[in-house]
């Protein structure tokens, strides 16, 4: 910390005062000065001194007039006969012109000193009653930004020093389109967010110190549908995501129609191998019970449609839920679908339902994921799905969002399909977040063909007639998605 107060009058020079500031330096154990003019009502302090007493670099140039600080990371250009400092090619105006004396230039003390610690020293703060100038060079705690630009939306990096809590950072966006993000004990390197590159949705950066809060302010080319912000601990930033419709244009709908046109499906029969899913009471395990459903669903297709089918699996084999995402899109999927039947530690439940991908878990749902996502435990590439879940969420729900309509349109006509073949209830459509469908970009779902902890519905399931009604169901609603679908897209 160093401590600036004015303690002796040295002499007068025709209504000029000429006093000097004595500079406590708690980093250094020796002391230093600075000259300051003083008129009436107007203080100007030696820029050379200022520097010293920083052990700051200064470069000049003594045929222009002109002195170049070095600063906290900043060029500070100031010129004799000007009012305006050039930071960093940024222009800043005080309140008066700089002054020449004895060969030394004294910029106006308080407008000099605001500016600094708006732009380049957030910790000087100055006591114009007191003659007291105390700063802290301290490092700055938000440094940097960068943007990557996404299909449907735009994600933006702040990288921090530290975590802040959660408590202290707030975003919105005004009726401008200005997206703000707060932080409060932040300390922004402006000059250098500011001159961050721009991309995507970001037209405009702008970062501001505000007393102790950090502010940024991100101009949108365009309106976002939403948006929202987490922090990240190993690099710590905050990470922003603001979420886009897709551009309407030619090229992209014509890329969209060949990359919509249902040719190929995903099909993934849940568990396998040493993970044999919820087990009934009569021993009936659920990974022989979908690999069956699924294949039947599979050779339908194949028999009756040009359609090409990938499986996850064929056979009793153990497939990570990493790596069945990863076989729906590197296979060229347009569609994604998990097969299982359900348990519940009440065994009167009975019913099939379909699920969507999202994070924002409720009700029963929280436990339907939670049974299928337990997975891992089987898992030997030991994958850290909790260190990954943050990021991914953002980027996967990003990935899928553009899908979530098609998602919801295949959801509902399994649901409809099955409720004309089956007896059980219809547990309808719901929401939850599954690792095996999190990053599929393509429309996705998971179907729960039945509680299998019910002993009635344990029977049906193990009934070869039963099983063949379900593959059905499916069929006639994944042919009656692919219809509507094309058909949409012949409209374009």
């Amino acid at each position: 910390m160093i401590i600036v107060k004015a303690f002796s009058i040295i002499t007068f020079l025709t209504a000029t005062l000429i006093a000097d500031i004595k500079v406590i330096n708690s980093s250094i154990e020796k002391n230093s000065y600075i000259k300051t003019l003083k008129g009436e009502k107007k203080s100007f302090v030696s820029t050379r001194d200022f520097v010293s007493s920083l052990s700051s670099r200064l470069y000049e140039n003594t045929e222009r007039k002109k002195l170049v600080l070095y600063i906290s990371g900043k060029r500070i250009k100031v010129s004799a006969g000007t009012s305006f400092l050039i930071i960093d090619d940024t222009p800043y105006q005080m309140v008066d012109a700089v002054q020449e004396y004895n060969g030394d230039l004294y910029v106006p003390a308080e407008s000099f000193f605001d500016i600094l610690r708006k732009v380049a020293i957030p910790g000087l703060r100055y006591d114009k009653r007191k003659e007291v100038l105390e700063f802290d060079i301290i490092r700055y705690n938000v440094r940097a930004l960068s943007i990557e630009e996404k299909s449907n939306g735009t994600i933006i990096r702040i990288n921090t020093q530290e975590s802040f809590s959660d408590r202290d950072i707030s975003s919105f966006i005004n009726k401008h389109g200005w997206f703000y993000l707060t932080i409060v004990g932040g300390i922004v390197d402006t000059s250098t967010l500011n001159k961050s590159l721009t991309r995507g949705v970001i037209r405009k950066i702008e970062s501001d110190q505000i007393n102790e809060t950090a502010q940024i302010a991100l101009k949108l080319r365009k309106g976002v549908i939403s948006h929202e912000w987490y922090q990240s601990h190993d690099p710590n930033e905050i990470v922003i995501t603001l979420r886009t419709a897709l551009t309407d244009n030619s090229k992209r709908i014509k890329d969209a129609k060949e990359r919509w046109r249902l040719d190929t499906i995903v099909l993934d029969a849940g568990h396998g191998g040493k993970d044999p899913g919820a087990i009934g009471k009569y021993g009936t395990m659920e990974k022989d019970v979908v690999l069956d459903i699924t294949k039947r669903v599979g050779r339908m297709l194949e028999k009756k449609t040009g359609i090409k089918v990938i499986y996850t699996r064929t056979e009793d084999i153990f497939i990570p839920l990493w790596k069945r995402t990863q076989i729906a899109n590197d296979s060229g999927g347009k569609l994604f679908m998990s097969i299982h039947v359900n348990a519940s530690t009440n065994r009167k439940i009975k019913g099939f339902e379909t699920f969507l991908h999202s994070w924002d878990k409720t009700g029963t749902a929280i436990d339907v994921a939670a049974r299928e996502n337990a997975v891992i435990k089987f898992e030997e590439k030991k994958v850290n799905y909790e260190k990954l879940s943050m990021e991914r969420k953002i980027t996967a729900t990003m990935a899928s969002s553009m899908f979530l309509k098609e998602s919801e349109v295949l959801a509902a006509g399994i649901q409809e399909e099955l409720d004309k073949l089956l007896t059980v209830p219809n547990r309808g459509v719901k929401q939850a977040g599954f690792y095996v469908l999190s990053g599929a970009s393509m429309p996705c779902v998971l179907f729960e063909g039945g509680f299998i902890s019910n002993p009635s519905e344990e029977k049906n399931l193990k009934s070869p007639s039963y099983r063949k009604k379900i593959a059905q169901g499916i069929y006639k609603a994944i042919i009656k998605f692919k219809s509507s679908r094309e058909k949409i897209l012949a409209q374009e």
